[in-house]
This record gives C-alpha cells, structure tokens and sequence, in this order.
C-alpha cells in the first residue's frame, strides 16, 4: 500500500468515527488534511490523540489564515505529528471576525504559547484561555499585523528617547511613500548607457556619455 493510500485510509477511518464533528478529508502535499467543524474541534483533537489507529500526540504549531473577503475570512491550521505510526495530519476550521475557538490548552500544553500567537497576529480569541495576550509583539501594540487589511507600514514606530529615557511611539513618518522598482539584474538596467565600441548604437538620452579621455571615442 501506498503512503497516500494508507492516509486516505486513516482519513476514511477518523471521518467515519468523528461523522457528526468532521466535514472532509483529502490527502494534499503527500499529508493527510482534516476539515472540522469550529465548535468540535476540541473533539477531533482529542480523538487523534488518543485512537489506535491515530496517536497524533504531538502538537506542532497552530497557525492562522487570512482569506479576507470571505464571511469566515480565517482559518485556524493545527499540525500534529505521530511518531508511533511515523505520519503528519493537518486539521483545518473556519472562523469568523469575533468568533470563539475553543482552547486546546487541555489536550496540549503547546497549545497555550500557540493561541496566544495567533491571537497576537491575526485577533482570533480562544475561548478558555486562561492567559491570552500579546506573545511577538509588545503590549501596547495596536490591531494584529498579519491581518490582510493591516498596512504594511504599521500605525506607529517606537524609538528610544534619550531626554525620557525611555521607549516612546510615535505616528509612522516614511520619507518615501512608495518606491518604485523595475525588477532587472544589474546587466538588463544598462540599456541606457552606451558602452565604448558601441558608438554606432543609438546615443542614448541619458547615461554615460563619450568623452575625450574615454576609449573608443575616436580621441586619445
């Protein structure tokens, strides 16, 4: 049997036990990915944790997605790990601005560190929680940074203040706006310069321009 026989064959087994909790199964990447109902997770969790056939007893990382136009615009990813059965899963729910997830600090105690991560970028509140707060950025920060619609500037920058001695923020200030770049190697942004022995090309309207100490002038 294949490796992606063998986990649409894990898939077909957890959706059939979770039935009422799991919406779909689906072998992506060589990794078998699990969709869960938002208010089951805690379930689906608990189950590859402890079935036979499962034994996901590593909980890897929590991550968020942003999909902003849509209703649910975020997606809550926990990766588990099982070293018994040497295999990965992948277990996906959607989640809505201002909806609750439920913790899973109960199951995995990596999950506290995680959810506060991804409080922290994206503003998904896990509901039981006993110390959700900021992790990656400081306290004082305003809105979540991976968000789609959070400006790539941010809002504000901090420096040290000598004369406070302290930290201070302060309204972001960008000498330039925008910047524009062409994208080419060093090679593809010479087309304006004229190169010495290339004096039958067209002079270009800006760049490099002959002189009489220049070689191929037609001076020495």
């Amino acid at each position: 049997m294949s490796g992606n026989e063998a986990l649409l064959d894990l898939g077909a087994h957890i959706a059939e036990e979770l039935e009422d909790e799991v919406l779909n199964h689906s072998v992506v990447h060589n990794e078998l990915m699990i969709e869960a109902k938002r208010g089951d997770i805690c379930r689906v969790l608990q189950f590859l944790r402890d079935d036979k056939e499962c034994e996901f007893k590593m909980l890897l990382t929590i991550c968020g997605v942003d999909y902003v136009e849509k209703a649910e615009r975020f997606e809550v990813v926990y990766n588990l790990l099982s070293l018994t059965h040497n295999q990965r899963v992948r277990v996906k729910i959607t989640v809505g601005e201002n909806e609750l997830v439920p913790t899973a600090t109960e199951l995995f105690s990596t999950a506290g560190w995680f959810e506060r991560e991804v409080w922290d970028m994206y503003g998904i509140y896990f509901d039981g929680h006993k110390d959700l707060r900021r992790i990656m950025t400081d306290y004082g920060f305003e809105g979540h940074p991976l968000r789609k619609d959070f400006p790539l500037t941010g809002y504000v920058e901090l420096r040290y203040d000598e004369d406070q001695r302290r930290v201070v923020y302060e309204p972001v200030k960008l000498t330039q706006d925008f910047r524009t770049f062409d994208n080419l190697s060093p090679w593809e942004g010479m087309t304006d310069i004229q190169l010495a022995g290339d004096e039958k090309a067209t002079m270009p309207e800006r760049g490099w321009k002959p002189t009489d100490k220049t070689v191929g002038s037609g001076k020495k």
